[in-house]
C-alpha cells in the first residue's frame, strides 16, 4: 500500500541531487581537471554557469516537497481485527536517506563558496641565479570563461607550474590575470598556452597587443 509513496520521494531526492551537481559543475570540474591532469576539460560545463539561480531553486523546491511528503501522516493499513497498522517505510523512502540526499545537496550547491581551499596555495618562486640579468616582465590578460573562485586558483596553479613564472594573481570577478615571469625562461607564449590551456581564453594574446 506504501510502495507507491517509495518512488516519488526517491525520484525527488535523485532530481534534488542531479540539480544540486549540475549547479556547481562549473566549479567542480576546475578541481577535477588538476587531480585528473585533464585541463582542457576545465569550461566545458562554464554554460551551466548562467543556469544556476534556477537549478539552486529547483533543487530547494525538489527537496522541500520530498520532505512535505516525508513529514505528513503517512496512511495506515489495518490487520484483520481492523487495528491499524504503522506502515514501514523502505531504506529509500526514510527520513535518514532523505535528510543524507539533503545534506549532499547543500554541501553540492556551496561548493563555490569553498572550493578554492583545496587548491594548493601559489607560492611565488624565487628568481634562479644566472649570469645575466633576468628579464622579468608583468602582464596583465583578460581571460573569459572563468565562472568562481575556483576557476581563478585552477589559472594560477597551472601558470605557476611554469619555471620562469615568478607571481601569478587571477580573479575571476574581472576575468583578469596578472603574470610576473622571467622572459628569458618562459616566453610569453608559452605564459598564455598555459592559460590557454586550462580550458579558459585569453582575450588579448600578445599578437594584439
Amino acid at each position: 500500500m506504501n510502495q507507491p509513496a517509495s518512488t516519488p520521494t526517491k525520484s525527488l531526492a535523485g532530481t534534488g541531487l542531479l540539480a544540486a551537481l549540475a549547479a556547481s559543475l562549473c566549479c567542480i570540474t576546475p578541481l577535477l581537471a588538476i587531480v585528473g591532469g585533464l585541463g582542457g576539460v576545465a569550461s566545458t560545463f562554464a554554460w551551466l554557469e548562467p543556469l544556476r539561480p534556477y537549478l539552486v531553486a529547483l533543487t530547494v523546491g525538489v527537496l522541500g516537497f520530498a520532505w512535505y511528503q516525508q513529514l505528513r501522516p503517512a496512511p495506515t493499513a489495518a490487520d484483520d481485527c481492523g487495528c491499524p497498522v504503522p506502515a514501514k517505510p523502505s531504506l529509500m523512502q526514510s527520513r535518514g536517506f532523505l535528510g543524507t540526499v539533503t545534506v549532499l545537496a547543500a554541501l553540492l550547491l556551496a561548493f563555490p563558496y569553498y572550493g578554492a581551499q583545496f587548491y594548493p596555495t601559489a607560492v611565488p618562486k624565487p628568481g634562479v641565479a644566472t649570469s645575466a640579468a633576468p628579464v622579468l616582465q608583468t602582464s596583465s590578460y583578460r581571460i573569459s570563461g572563468m565562472t568562481c573562485e575556483a576557476c581563478a586558483r585552477h589559472v594560477e596553479h597551472d601558470v605557476q607550474q611554469l619555471p620562469g613564472v615568478q607571481r601569478v594573481q587571477v580573479s575571476y570577478e574581472q576575468g583578469t590575470a596578472q603574470v610576473r615571469f622571467n622572459a628569458a625562461v618562459t616566453p610569453v607564449a608559452q605564459v598564455e598556452a598555459a592559460i590557454n590551456g586550462t580550458g579558459y581564453s585569453v582575450l588579448n594574446p600578445s599578437a594584439t597587443r
